[in-house]
């Protein structure tokens, strides 16, 4: 602990060195974000305060923590929602106080003011970093899953939702029959066709509640699809010292992150939206190009990464990057087996994206943990790298690299390293995955394979894959750094 005050609204005057810009008029509520992270306080919430800076509008924003966390509430609120992103770039630490987040908010202890809110005409988006577990989606379908025990609930008690799907399907029906203009919703998870997805989830969910109600929330209410980036890894006691030292304010909440950033968006948003094309994002009539290249190259890459280095011992993404054997695996990874699978425009140099992303990897000052990257597996390896996986297969090329990755997921699941270090498996999923996880490649495999949630029929019963599967887990199992060696080229 310390001595000096924490930051607060009275000290911004002080603070002038440490802002995106002076001229600050207080804004109104104009946004809700659900899923109160790190990520969007590094991420959306700088793009919108210096949209605001650049342009005006009242884009104020009350972020939601939907897991009852009110420790994160009362830790921002306790300093007027104020916090500190700390850049660490190789050209040293940039401490920067955020202002545009308003009110923090913690369900279900304050559901009243958060459909308050979402009810009030000037709250004219809704956006959202949940991770795609938050959407409570049947991923074989794309349908809201009716098995999960939150829609469960939130069907039975409609008007006290916990879930995504139920808490936007009660705010857009309570707009609907106040005759208010729905707020456009935008997803900015790391999910292929994000807004698509989540639209279908949210309107599947009404239409067991109410069949008008789901008609108009297909045909009224925008979904933008969204790709977005940047590395922002879990806050240390080492951001709260930095910005103590810049700023001479104690920050309980600071968010550490990379100097680079990029938001696409799809530019639907008939209520109106911030200035973002301003301040360095991109509007476009289609996001799917820029979001399969991201989920492919960086995300596909980061999963390869955290799973291999888990097993080998490697704690952060630049002590991975930085063992020569594995920095050539993903290089060769990216350049042969995941560059031609993408279809971009003609602006974006693919060769040039690979190599800024090993160049990030390799940022010393971020301390990107491993095991941070490695949570969810179940529900980001599909999209990260079996698409991938697929789209090698149906042109008949090679999938070597990228089989090596998802052999490393699964011997993951055991739950230790190499060494015999022990971890925990944080996934959605981790009590069937991680329960037995057999020795026997093949029956390892046999197993696996027939987690349809995880693996799609088609591809598990793929001869090339299983047999290149089975062979992969064998090399992973005589040691990661082995196998890192002889796939690296």
């Amino acid at each position: 602990m310390t001595d000096r005050p924490s930051l607060c609204r009275s000290a911004l005057d002080s603070l002038n060195d440490h802002m995106l810009g002076p001229a600050w008029r207080d804004p109104r509520i104009g946004i809700v974000h659900l899923g109160i992270g790190n990520f969007h306080r590094a991420h959306e919430a700088v793009y919108t305060e210096e949209a605001m800076l650049a342009a005006g509008g009242d884009w104020g924003i009350c972020g939601v923590t939907l897991q009852g966390d009110v420790g994160k509430r009362d830790a921002l609120m306790a300093q007027d929602g104020l916090y500190s992103v700390v850049e660490r770039g190789p050209e040293g630490v940039r401490v920067t106080v955020i202002r545009a987040l308003k009110e923090v908010l913690a369900m279900p202890h304050d559901r009243a003011r958060l459909f308050e809110l979402l009810v009030d005409e000037n709250v004219r988006i809704v956006s959202l970093t949940v991770t795609e577990k938050g959407y409570c989606r049947d991923t074989r379908t794309g349908d809201v899953d009716l098995s999960h025990e939150g829609i469960t609930h939130d069907l039975a008690h409609p008007d006290k939702p916990s879930t995504v799907p139920g808490i936007l399907t009660a705010a857009l029906g309570q707009r609907r029959d106040a005759g208010t203009p729905p707020f456009t919703v935008l997803s900015c998870d790391n999910l292929s066709h994000n807004g698509a997805a989540l639209k279908q989830a949210v309107a599947s969910y009404a239409r067991v509640l109410d069949e008008e109600l789901a008609d108009w929330i297909d045909s009224h209410v925008a979904f933008p699809s969204t790709m977005v980036d940047r590395i922002v890894p879990s806050t240390t006691d080492a951001e709260r010292d930095a910005a103590l030292s810049a700023l001479n304010f104690h920050d309980a909440v600071p968010v550490p992150c990379e100097p680079f950033r990029q938001w696409v968006i799809e530019d639907r948003f008939p209520a109106g939206r911030p200035a973002w094309e301003r301040v360095g994002a991109q509007l476009v009539d289609d996001v799917m190009p820029f979001e399969v290249a991201k989920l492919r190259m960086l995300n596909g890459t980061h999963s390869t990464l955290a799973y291999l280095s888990m097993l080998a011992g490697f704690s952060t993404i630049d002590e991975a990057i930085g063992h020569p054997p594995l920095r050539t695996l993903v290089h060769a990874m990216m350049t042969e087996e995941i560059a031609p699978t993408l279809d971009v425009p003609p602006s974006f140099d693919v060769l040039a994206y690979r190599d800024a992303l090993l160049a990030r990897y390799a940022n010393t000052a971020l301390k990107h943990r491993t095991a941070q990257i490695a949570m969810d597996g179940s529900q980001k390896i599909p999209p990260r790298l079996l698409a991938t996986i697929e789209a090698r297969m149906n042109a008949g090329q090679s999938i070597e690299r990228l089989t090596l990755a998802v052999a490393a997921w699964l011997v993951f699941l055991r739950g230790h390293a190499d060494d015999g270090t022990r971890y925990e498996i944080n996934d959605p999923m981790a009590a069937r995955l991680s329960a037995d996880v057999p020795t026997d490649p093949e029956q390892l495999i046999e197993t696996m394979l027939s987690v349809k949630e995880v693996f799609p029929p088609e591809l598990a019963n793929h001869d090339v894959f299983r047999r290149q599967l089975v062979q992969a887990v064998r090399l992973i199992q005589h040691g990661a750094l082995q196998a890192i060696a002889i796939e690296r080229g």
